[in-house]
């Protein structure tokens, strides 16, 4: 099939390598977010999937609406068979999404009608899900509710981060994705309708939904921290000042620590939190302005005062 794949960020770049590298479909064209200013001097920089397709020598599209008439144009005169989306970050109108054949098939890092929205992976962890997985589904005008070609699932491991469980789900979401454009090709795979039970909603992780509760059990500090990195990043005020944190490790309920919710205690070797159950060590941190460090040597710097409190 003549394919245009549409994406944006870094983990999107392992479904289109898969697809150029297909040799049963070929990717006439890309569609992604324009170049968006990066780094100190807010230099305007292409999406890594611009990037990745420039490198190819694949035509780049960058509509700043994917509802602008010149998009609509050019689209139309490429005429794809199918058009593959992964995180491509803006919604399509319906002059668009009656340009292919086939339609606009999404692959979509959840198991549908799970954590349907913009942040399935981090909600995932959040929740504490112990599996989760990808899924692709044709794109229809409601939220990822379109009917689902195929799934993959995938363990959440006790210390992912979204980050580590988001790359493992890309790569193996890149096979599905692949095997998808082949069952359509061939008229082997059909969409089959979502469930209307076990839906849930994963909207975008906001600053201030990344902030620690101290009165929190433990074991939700934990997935806070591991939910949010690498971004937005959990974090918590100390001195006035936020405190980023990376990485936290349970204390355990019998660790001989007595700790009221947001109280600092400081050892030469570590530095703990109280919570709403049992203590959380500090494993790494990064002060405001500054860069990551262990939370060791974070402590040993400021020189926790006894009794002193995270939070406002």
């Amino acid at each position: 099939m003549r394919l245009v794949f549409a994406g944006t960020p870094e983990v999107a770049v392992p479904a289109l390598d898969a697809l150029i590298a297909s040799d049963q479909h070929e990717v006439v064209a890309v569609v992604t977010r324009p170049d968006a200013p990066a780094g100190r001097g807010r230099r305007l920089v292409a999406s890594p999937v611009a990037e990745r397709a420039e490198e190819a020598g694949i035509e780049v599209l960058k509509p700043a609406k994917p509802g602008d008439e010149d998009f609509l144009a050019r689209l139309r005169e490429i005429a794809p068979d199918c058009c593959p989306v992964v995180a491509y970050g803006a919604l399509l109108p319906k002059a668009a999404l009656g340009v292919p054949e086939k339609g606009w098939v999404n692959l979509h890092f959840s198991l549908l009608p799970a954590w349907r929205g913009a942040a399935p992976v981090q909600h995932a962890v959040l929740a504490g899900d112990e599996v989760t997985g990808a899924s692709t589904f044709q794109i229809e005008r409601g939220l990822d509710s379109g009917p689902v070609y195929g799934v993959l699932t995938e363990e959440v491991r006790p210390t992912d981060t979204s980050g580590d469980l988001l790359t493992r789900l890309a790569f193996a979401g890149a096979g599905l994705l692949v095997a998808t454009m082949d069952g359509i090709q061939d008229g082997t795979l059909h969409a089959v309708p979502q469930s209307s039970e076990g839906i849930s909603l994963a909207p975008k992780i906001e600053v201030e939904d990344a902030k620690a509760d101290w009165s929190a059990p433990a074991l939700r500090v934990d997935r806070l921290v591991r939910g949010c990195a690498p971004a937005p990043g959990a974090w918590t005020v100390f001195r006035g000042e936020r405190l980023k944190l990376m990485s936290v490790a349970s204390a355990g309920p019998d660790a001989d620590l007595h700790l009221a919710p947001g109280e600092i205690a400081a050892t030469k070797k570590a530095v703990y939190v109280g919570t709403g159950s049992h203590a959380v060590q500090l494993l790494w941190v990064q002060p405001q302005g500054k860069k990551p460090m262990q939370g060791a040597d974070w402590a040993r710097g400021v020189r926790i005062e006894a009794g002193e409190l995270m939070g406002e």
